[in-house]
């Protein structure tokens, strides 16, 4: 696995987009996008209400979860950032990981309360903006919905519930309007897991980071673990690179905004992987 980036606070919300990995610097509250043939990285926004969750619009337009704010800020093609839509109607605490499928319809989760590990966090909603930036609640009793993909079909929302017990990943069939529907658990897991952010590969195989377990592992489409990686306290996934095979992994030493602020021992790093990512 090579460390590809050091010195960060809390990388989160990795999605890979127009030959970039972008991510956020969560308590350095900017967001970044790092060229791996070149090496640049380069600030791409400053969001003082500390970001998290990205995502893409069909044209290319940025959005991120502005955590503390309880907003969704959309990055304009001349960088200027703008309110996409206000969750504060919806979300109990910070907002967390977003996942933004083919419609441009983003589902954003968020953490319940502000209730630390291992005690579990009030049960919260997720939300689903659509691309005109109208909120609809669409789940209700997420146990903390940490990393989210969508099937290569396009039919399939899973999230991890990073906070239940045991650790979960729930899947949800896509209405039409975005609305989900037929809950139901795609794969379970022992007490040592608590899955984190997703990735997922043309084989619909989804990669899992596990904080707490210094791992990351592949679940397949039939909930069967295939594959499994050492990595130190990883938190998000993106798979992409010039051929797809690329499995970046962000890691942090600590999640505790303070701590991390303090020792910026957060690092992106790389490991090469046998499906690809799905095509665009």
């Amino acid at each position: 696995m090579d460390t590809l980036v050091e010195g960060l606070t809390f990388p989160d919300g990795a999605r890979w987009h127009d030959r970039h990995l972008w991510f956020s610097d969560t308590h350095a509250g900017e967001v970044l996008a790092y060229d791996p043939v070149t090496g640049a990285l380069n600030t791409m926004a400053e969001v003082p209400g500390r970001p998290a969750g990205l995502g893409f619009l069909p044209d290319g337009r940025l959005l991120i979860a502005s955590t503390r704010d309880l907003l969704v800020l959309r990055r304009e093609s001349d960088g200027t950032l703008v309110v996409h839509a206000d969750l504060s109607g919806i979300a109990t605490w910070y907002l967390h990981d977003m996942c933004v499928d083919r419609f441009g319809r983003a589902y954003v989760g968020n953490a319940g309360d502000g209730s630390d590990p291992p005690r579990p966090p009030r049960p919260a909603d997720l939300a689903m903006i659509e691309p005109d930036g109208t909120v609809h609640d669409v789940a209700t009793a997420m146990v903390l919905a940490g990393g989210m993909v969508v099937t290569s079909d396009g039919t399939t929302l899973i999230v991890a519930e990073s906070r239940s017990t045991p650790g979960r990943l729930t899947g949800f069939t896509i209405e039409p309007d975005g609305g989900l529907e037929q809950r139901r658990v795609i794969a379970e897991f022992d007490a040592t897991v608590q899955p984190d952010g997703l990735a997922i590969d043309a084989e619909d195989g989804v990669w899992v980071a596990s904080p707490f377990g210094d791992e990351i592992f592949r679940v397949d489409a039939d909930g069967a673990i295939t594959d499994r990686l050492s990595a130190p306290n990883p938190y998000s996934l993106a798979l992409g690179g010039p051929d797809g095979r690329d499995l970046f992994v962000c890691t942090a030493q600590t999640w505790v905004p303070e701590e991390a602020e303090r020792d910026r021992g957060g690092a992106v790093r790389r490991v090469r992987v046998r499906v690809p990512a799905p095509q665009a």
